[in-house]
């Protein structure tokens, strides 16, 4: 393993689409294991495949949870809910910053596993939120592109009515 180099938001490789992984070989998998050691030195919960410069469809997440490491291989969201959840967001790409983001409250992501397999994994709350964050590097979009100009009493208020 490998501690790989975190991109920085003024970085043009973090607004750039990712390209979809055509075959899983051991290549993948040493990419995988680097975001891993990458993520937990610089204590993240989620990092994406381009963060570390590389445009590749790969996000990994551990938000020591029941579902502990997950690797998520050419993800989309399948299903996202109507309803909405206000939290607030940082970034490895963004260090020493965060914002209020809206995000659906549930999502369905479809993504392929490390050994090839197609998984559906649901989430709610705050994972949802991390998977919509992770995605969206897949796209060249970051969390600061979505920031709410909202006061915490403002956010506090639209939480409290849903």
């Amino acid at each position: 393993m490998a501690l790989r180099q975190i991109r920085l938001e003024n970085d043009p490789i973090l607004r750039r689409k990712s390209r979809e992984v055509e075959k899983i070989d051991d290549r993948i998998k040493q990419i995988v294991d680097d975001m891993f050691e990458t993520m937990y030195e610089n204590n993240g919960i989620g990092l994406a495949c381009v963060q570390v410069g590389m445009l590749k469809r790969i996000v990994v997440i551990d938000m020591q949870d029941e579902d502990g490491k997950m690797v998520l291989i050419n993800p989309k969201i399948v299903e996202r809910s109507d309803e909405k959840q206000i939290n607030v967001e940082g970034c490895l790409s963004v260090p020493g910053k965060n914002g209020y983001v809206e995000r659906p409250k549930t999502v369905t992501v479809e993504y392929t596993d490390l050994d090839g397999n197609i998984q559906r994994k649901t989430a709610t709350d705050y994972k949802a939120h991390c998977f919509c964050h992770e995605l969206d590097h897949l796209d060249g979009v970051l969390y600061t592109d979505k920031v709410l100009d909202l006061t915490d009493e403002e956010i506090e208020s639209l939480n409290n009515e849903k």
